[in-house]
């Protein structure tokens, strides 16, 4: 291969990025990272955490395929805590803080070491098609063949991954002053989003935002509460044994009524409110503004104050994310307790950026325009840097099968939150920011934090990413949870198998003897004993995900024709003609499908089989 030929490119080096590179070069494909300066990559734009509800989980399923972001979040953290510990099992997520900068070293380093993966500093303008002239005819028939920089310089390839984040055309917001950047001092990206259109895909806009970060040596700590982190840590990586270092504190504070008079007073001054900002922000991390707007009976929102680093030199403000102008945000952080003598380290903006509809993707994360051309990260709609590292994985997974030219890999609904969100950004039209919750698993009794490992470790095995030392790990921890639940289906304890006994709320057994004798680890007890405790709901969803496997095993043909398919109404046919699905499943999860609909596809599907 020549020095400027490639399997695969992957155009940005954010958190989807570098997933991405990662798993298509361990995989095999001999892979260019394009981003626009090494020191940024896996940069921590907004804040300072990894994990959090709903999205921990995704952070152990891409740690349990061979990815990096639980290795270097145990690394680097510097604060952990399980949320929702005192609720069940399905919902408990892990969060950790973290320190930016050495979380960013971490991953920029693991990348370094990867084999066939090399990094080039340079700013995508263009990606390059073979025929290079599209007609809407031809969609579909074209393919990707490289990439071109804003510099001149051509890269050759089969597959490109772009991950460009808020750079595409995105445009900060402070007040009256708008700039173009894709974040704080670094450029945007407008050739690479007017190629993208070019290219024949949608291209909308949406909006996200950032709170100011302050000196941490001017703030009163006094006024604050101060918020630990768990006793005992528990870690993202399967393969980390234990979180050893000293943890940090966070601080809580609070806005009151008159930091909300304040904002209120100048909301001629917000752009959200002049109609400066045009496009829509994430409904579930507002902006203070629209806090006070949106819950005009509340005197007062919580603030956390979270280190950036571990020693302690900058504040990230969570809470108070805001792009009202500079003045505003000065006068409200001295009107807040803790903060009123302290140092804006760099003020709070907006930034509004393209992005390209998913309904536009396979399963795969492959448009299905532009063969080879893969999408990750929030140019699909999506917000978090979990979410952009999950589509990271799968896109670089999917580069190098298709290079290989083996079956994408496509997690279902049932196997992962992964499989929940690649399914819901392909089904729902999104016109907001996309956010993992656990609420939106209809399984997450079967897709809990603490088993990711037992649902994707051999799938990362069969990919080519789990290596060989984990794999010994994953093995041997079967192994214990065999024999641990052999031992409680087999020791009875009040007349009851341990197995059935420990159903009883009030029962717990891991201090029991003849446990410390089995010298099982006590994160597969933990495990093992909720799978006890939940058997029967875990049966229950058995025989849900069985009725679910049937529809997603009916593949629908590609290029089906709707509009032949006799007795099925104008808005379902107008629906999937738009959303394309891929099988019978996913068309019924389309809003606006109904139950008879389906019918009449399956009748149609029969007589076509005929």
């Amino acid at each position: 291969m020549k020095a400027d030929s490639f399997n695969c490119i992957v155009i940005g080096g954010g958190h989807a990025g570098a997933e991405a590179a990662h798993a298509a070069a361990k995989i095999g494909a001999k892979t260019l990272l394009l981003t626009i300066s090494k020191d940024t990559i896996a940069k921590a734009s907004c804040n300072p955490a990894i994990g959090g509800i709903g999205k921990g989980q995704i952070v152990k399923e891409i740690d349990a395929l061979g990815g990096l972001m639980g290795l270097a979040t145990d690394a680097t953290g510097i604060q952990f805590r399980l949320l929702n510990r005192s609720k069940g099992a399905a919902v408990q997520s892990p969060r950790a803080q973290i320190d930016k900068y050495k979380y960013s070293e971490f991953i920029r380093n693991k990348l370094e070491e990867t084999d066939n993966l090399t990094i080039i500093e340079g700013l995508a303008a263009e990606i390059l098609v073979d025929p290079s002239c599209l007609r809407p005819a031809e969609a579909g028939n074209n393919r990707v063949k490289g990439v071109s920089c804003t510099d001149g310089r051509e890269f050759h390839c089969q597959t490109v991954i772009v991950a460009a984040g808020t750079f595409l055309k995105g445009v900060m917001h402070t007040g009256t002053k708008q700039w173009q950047g894709g974040r704080l001092d670094e450029p945007a990206a407008n050739e690479l989003s007017d190629c993208l259109k070019k290219l024949g895909l949608k291209v909308e806009r949406l909006k996200t935002g950032t709170p100011a970060r302050l000196d941490a040596k001017t703030i009163d700590y006094d006024k604050t509460q101060i918020q630990y982190g768990d006793e005992k840590p528990s870690p993202f990586s399967f393969m980390t044994d234990s979180i050893t270092r000293k943890q940090i504190p966070c601080w809580i504070t609070y806005t009151n009524e008159e930091i909300h008079k304040l904002l209120r007073d100048n909301l001629d001054r917000a752009p959200l409110y002049t109609g400066q900002i045009k496009t829509t922000g994430p409904r579930y991390c507002p902006s203070i503004e629209t806090k006070i707007m949106r819950f005009a009976d509340k005197t007062r929102h919580q603030v956390f104050l979270e280190p950036e680093d571990e020693q302690v030199r900058t504040i990230y403000c969570n809470g108070i994310s805001t792009s009202v102008p500079e003045d505003v945000q000065e006068k409200m952080l001295k009107l807040m307790a803790g903060t009123e003598n302290a140092k804006i380290v760099h003020y709070a903006y907006a930034i509004e950026y393209d992005y390209c509809p998913a309904i536009q993707l396979k399963p795969n994360l492959e448009t299905k325009k532009i063969k080879g051309l893969f999408l990750a990260g929030q140019i699909n709609g999506t917000s978090g840097y979990e979410e952009a590292a999950a589509q990271g994985i799968i896109a670089g997974i999917n580069a190098a099968k298709l290079i290989d030219g083996k079956e994408p890999l496509v997690l279902r609904r049932d196997q992962a939150y992964i499989g929940v969100m690649i399914d819901d950004l392909l089904t729902r039209e999104i016109d907001e920011p996309y956010r993992m919750f656990t609420s939106r698993a209809e399984w997450r009794m079967s897709l809990r934090s603490d088993n990711a490992d037992r649902r994707l470790t051999q799938i990362g095995k069969d990919i080519g990413l789990v290596d060989n030392l984990r794999w010994k790990k994953y093995q041997e921890t079967m192994s214990q949870i065999e024999i641990f639940t052999h031992f409680l289906k087999s020791t009875r304890k009040e007349g009851k198998l341990l197995w059935d006994w420990l159903k009883q709320p009030q029962n717990a057994i891991a201090q029991m003897p003849e446990i410390a004798a089995l010298n099982i680890r006590p994160d597969i007890i933990e495990g093992v004993m909720t799978d006890a405790k939940y058997e029967g709901y875990l049966a229950k969803e058995e025989r849900s995900v069985a009725q679910f496997q049937k529809f997603e095993k009916l593949k629908l043909p590609d290029g089906l024709d709707y509009d032949k398919i006799e007795h099925l109404r104008a808005e379902a046919r107008e629906k999937l003609k738009k959303f394309k699905p891929a099988t019978l499943g996913q068309a019924g999860r389309i809003g606006g499908i109904t139950p008879a609909d389906i019918m009449i596809i399956q009748i149609h599907l029969r007589k076509m089989n005929s």
